[in-house]
């Protein structure tokens, strides 16, 4: 039976995805471990951690020590780490009946299954924390764009910086876009079905589904973005190839007259 040094659930994202085949020889190698789907178990001195493809960890009742080795050991084996790591915690204990509230997490068997039921929504939330974040900063980042559209009719920005820009937008929303799959009911509960009720008791908690909708949103706000950047930088071409034709014409005067 796992023991534990701490009652602390902590889900850390540190990565856009771990490498599937190196991140298995590298638990296989240096822990013991067991993997469930796209998710390992990793078994620590004292409680354990769930480590999932898509680049988030959760560990329950691990000390200091051990949650910074196993992260320093699976940034070896990380794609795109994050710059900053998104962090949330939580408490846990064991009852008779499977719930969630004021930021206790009550476990009806604590069993492995039913830890990473839980998990599964944990991990969802912060993954879909880094999504958020993402989205809100490259919002926040750019709001002066339609400010400048809407009081001057156009951007101070060169064609240049637009095409970078709209590179950097075309970039988060596709990246969220191509992950969104990783909120959906994991593929876990089709041999475990008996445990998505867990999954959803903590996933309603999280707020998971009307954070989706939120997000949704915002990646709209970021398209419509898109569109408002393409089309400024169609007008400034326009520009600059009405300016490129007037100036062909006056030399063409010019050498007229001067003949």
């Amino acid at each position: 039976m796992t023991s534990y040094s701490n009652g602390l659930i902590e889900s850390v994202a540190v990565a856009r995805q771990f490498e599937d085949n190196k991140l298995e020889s590298l638990l296989n190698e240096t822990y013991r471990s067991t993997r469930y789907r796209d998710a390992f178990l990793v078994e620590l001195e004292d409680g354990e951690a769930w480590v999932f493809l898509y680049g988030v960890i959760i560990f329950w009742g691990a000390d200091l020590a051990l949650k910074s080795r196993l992260i320093a050991d699976l940034e070896n084996v990380a794609e795109d780490k994050f710059l900053q790591s998104e962090v949330e915690r939580f408490n846990f204990t064991v009852g008779d009946v499977a719930q969630i509230r004021e930021e206790t997490l009550t476990l009806s068997e604590n069993t492995p299954i039913e830890r990473l039921a839980a998990s599964h929504a944990l991990a969802q939330s912060a993954k879909l924390g880094h999504f958020e974040n993402r989205a809100r900063d490259v919002i926040v980042q750019n709001e002066f764009i339609p400010r400048q559209l809407a009081t001057s009719g156009r951007t101070s920005l060169s064609r240049k910086k637009l095409a970078k820009l709209r590179g950097t937008l075309f970039s988060v929303n596709s990246d969220i876009l191509l992950n969104f799959n990783l909120l959906d009911t994991p593929e876990f509960f089709w041999s475990y079905p008996e445990q998505e009720a867990m999954y959803h008791t903590v996933a309603k908690y999280l707020d998971i589904s009307p954070r989706i909708t939120v997000l949704n949103k915002k990646l709209e706000a970021i398209h419509e973005l898109l569109a408002m950047l393409a089309e400024e930088q169609n007008h400034k071409h326009s520009s600059l190839l009405e300016w490129i034709i007037i100036l062909l014409i006056a030399l063409e005067l010019a050498l007229f007259f001067v003949h």
